[in-house]
């Protein structure tokens, strides 16, 4: 139901890459919604399936790579693999301002997608763009630095601490990032994000789908996802459309703390639930779930504002 072209866009003094999907019904110009992936994730991961559904409902799709990660370029100055939720957010709002310059593109009905850290930075960006006419963000991140306690155990925060500021130390000498895996088979090795279900979700996904992506992150990524909070942006969204979901059983990014963040969102706002965990979102039931409520909630938002 839509035709996907590649597209790549300059900005800040690097290169953006990634998928434009035009839909086979309506006609230009399109709303449109941006969407960006997660924690380390590339837009193979998935975001097609999500696009395609949306598309399919007469919404254009402009999906990207985070800099320095997959066909994106890394910052000048920056290394590759580095996750600065700053940066990303910048981003979000430089893939929005390259979508209002395409002649095919509504500029005035601009909706966001995210997922997991994604969805954290949509959350922050639509509170701070008001660009953003509708949002939707799934098993989102809401506060780094409880999600970092969960994560890292409290016996290792002293060690950690220590890692950070050696590797501060060793960048300002000049010498490489230090960096650490996204996932690893062993619960109890040092990774970015220690779940067994993280290990088998990436590990299975970019086999089968997602060949640029790597198993490495630098460490400062941990040191900026522990300072990362963006509960404190959630109430600030309104009067822009938010739509969350969230999985009660979510186990990498407390589904519980989702739910509390969703408390705290003015309205207009609507809750989905999802079964399962935190990757149990991206296909089978949970996919028709999440994918079919951020379809209606931008139709109802982007498609249908058009005759309102």
């Amino acid at each position: 139901m839509s035709s996907r072209t590649d597209l790549e866009f300059t900005v800040e003094g690097t290169t953006i890459r990634g998928w434009f999907y035009t839909p086979d019904t309506g006609s230009a110009p399109y709303p449109t919604v941006v969407l960006q992936h997660g924690f380390s994730a590339v837009k193979e991961m998935h975001l097609d399936d999500y696009a395609e559904v949306f598309a399919a409902a007469g919404l254009a799709c402009l999906c990207y790579d985070h800099p320095g990660f997959g066909a994106s370029d890394p910052v000048p100055g920056t290394p590759r693999l580095e996750i600065d939720p700053w940066q990303q957010i910048r981003f979000v709002s430089h893939a929005i301002t390259y979508a209002q310059s395409r002649n095919d593109v509504d500029p005035a009905r601009i909706g966001l997608w995210g997922s997991s850290y994604g969805a954290a930075n949509a959350y922050v960006t639509a509170a701070i763009d008001r660009r953003v006419k509708a949002i939707a963000g799934q098993v989102p991140l809401v506060t780094g630095s409880l999600s970092f306690t969960q994560l890292v155990r409290i016996d290792q925060w002293a060690s950690t601490e220590a890692m950070f500021a050696a590797d501060r130390l060793a960048r300002l000498r000049g010498e490489a990032p230090a960096t650490v895996p996204v996932v690893d088979d062993d619960p109890m090795a040092p990774s970015a994000l220690p779940t067994h279900d993280s290990y088998e979700w990436f590990t299975a996904t970019a086999e089968k789908r997602a060949p640029s992506w790597r198993n490495e992150v630098t460490l400062r990524s941990l040191e900026y996802f522990r300072g990362y909070e963006p509960i404190d942006y959630i109430p600030k969204i309104s009067p822009t459309p938010l739509l969350m979901v969230v999985a009660p059983g979510d186990r990498l990014v407390d589904g519980g703390l989702s739910l509390r963040a969703y408390e705290t969102a003015v309205h207009p706002k609507r809750l989905v639930v999802v079964d399962g965990g935190h990757f149990d979102a991206y296909t089978g039931a949970g996919f028709e779930v999440s994918s079919g409520a951020a379809r209606d909630w931008f139709v109802e938002h982007l498609v249908d504002r058009a005759s309102s």
